[in-house]
């Protein structure tokens, strides 16, 4: 334990009262359907522990990350950190109780994320004793009173993208508590020399195009977008990798492809374990979400670390990540015809496919690697922690 004047710790102010190390809450449903659980505990686990002391809760136990935070030296718990506001009569009885389970650790810091419109956590994080409440803004979801909530008890947000900045937190209200941190990649896991091993999966051959979306089965993804355009792309085979979040939606796809004759050229792969050897497999990744957009997408962050060209549509996340032209392309979402003429592009000119791949993997050394990430965290809470402002991301 030592002060934040400690010579050993940077950018902490000297002659503070802080005592470190800053023990922060790391707040999440569950690992077992909450897909953000890896990207946080790639933060966790990067933290200098001797400034951070993080912890883990969870509403319910059961995911495969489970023995992770426990593996990772951190205690793991399970309680209630965010409540049902109605009724409201005895809304303020309750919280006070659901605090009393967290008071005891004296946490000095909560960083929630999930990504729902509540807003009594930040109320339960305050009871508890917490000095600041952190959310991380990731999906495109605003204009109700539960945000706009969430995001007044919030002491700092972390905002995925720059639409999110312009569009929610442009106000006097929230400007300066936000934050711009995109998502991090492990440029190590994820690179040009991973060898793949899903073209054997799928009975390819070296020269066939290997085209895949790496998402859950879900509306806001686009895929029907994506099988349209694949039908008048003869000779390219496509991979989805995702969990059927949504089964009617899953089930429409299916409907889809058998519609459309290409059950042997759509391949659903689920769940895909070993991600990096999809990303090193595939020839160019499609990510055709639809028009609401999404916070940063971390799959077209991973096949563009693995040197990979990728066609995204012009949407909140994806345009912040991809210089269109130079390190990807960018396309109108919802419209196959526009998407099937961007990936006709890239197969048809083998060259330009792997220069945009290479200039994606500078792009992502760059400007979004794990590091970047992590620091940018870092900052944040030590700048809760001393009450020293630092410079807002634009």
């Amino acid at each position: 334990m030592g002060a934040l004047g400690n010579p050993g710790i940077t950018g902490l102010g000297e002659g503070e009262s802080v005592t470190l190390p800053i023990r922060i809450l790391f707040t999440i449903p569950n690992f077992i359907t909450a897909g953000s659980g890896g990207a946080m505990l790639n933060i966790i686990r990067r933290l200098d522990r001797e400034v951070f002391d993080p912890a883990v809760c969870v509403l319910k136990k059961g995911g495969a990350l489970d023995q992770v935070v426990i593996d990772l030296g951190m205690p793991l718990l399970e309680a209630p950190f965010l409540l049902n506001a109605k009724p409201y009569s005895s809304l303020l009885k309750r919280i006070k109780r659901a605090a009393q389970v967290f008071a005891p650790y004296h946490f000095d810091l909560w960083h929630s994320f999930h990504y729902a419109d509540d807003y009594t956590e930040p109320l339960i994080a305050r009871f508890a004793g917490a000095k600041g409440w952190i959310y991380t803004k990731k999906n495109m979801n605003w204009n109700t009173r539960a945000w706009y909530l969430r995001s007044w008890f919030a002491k700092r947000i972390a905002a995925q993208n720059t639409d999110m900045l312009a569009s929610f937190f442009s106000n006097d209200v929230y400007r300066d508590k936000t934050r711009l941190i995109p998502r991090g990649v492990d440029l190590q896991k994820f690179s040009p020399s991973i060898e793949g091993r899903f073209r054997e999966h799928c009975g390819l051959a070296d020269h066939q195009i290997l085209i895949g979306c790496v998402a859950h089965l879900v509306p806001v993804k686009g895929h029907p977008t994506l099988i349209q355009a694949l039908s008048t792309l003869p000779e390219t085979h496509l991979v989805l990798a995702g969990r059927d979040n949504d089964q009617e939606y899953a089930n429409r796809l299916r409907e889809q492809v058998a519609t459309l004759k290409l059950e042997e050229r759509v391949h659903f792969l689920g769940m895909v374990e070993n991600v990096p050897e999809l990303m090193r497999d595939l020839d160019i990744l499609i990510l055709p979400t639809i028009s609401k957009g999404e916070g940063c997408p971390v799959a077209l962050l991973e096949a563009m670390a693995c040197g990979k060209a990728c066609v995204a549509t012009n949407i909140p996340g994806a345009r912040d990540i991809i210089e269109d032209g130079v390190s990807g392309l960018l396309v109108e979402p919802e419209n196959a015809d526009a998407l099937t003429g961007a990936i006709r592009q890239l197969i048809d000119d083998n060259e330009l496919r792997k220069k945009m791949g290479r200039a994606a993997r500078v792009r992502v050394e760059e400007h979004f690697s794990i590091e970047k990430e992590v620091v940018a965290h870092e900052e944040l809470y030590k700048e809760i922690m001393t009450g020293k402002t630092t410079r807002r991301e634009t």
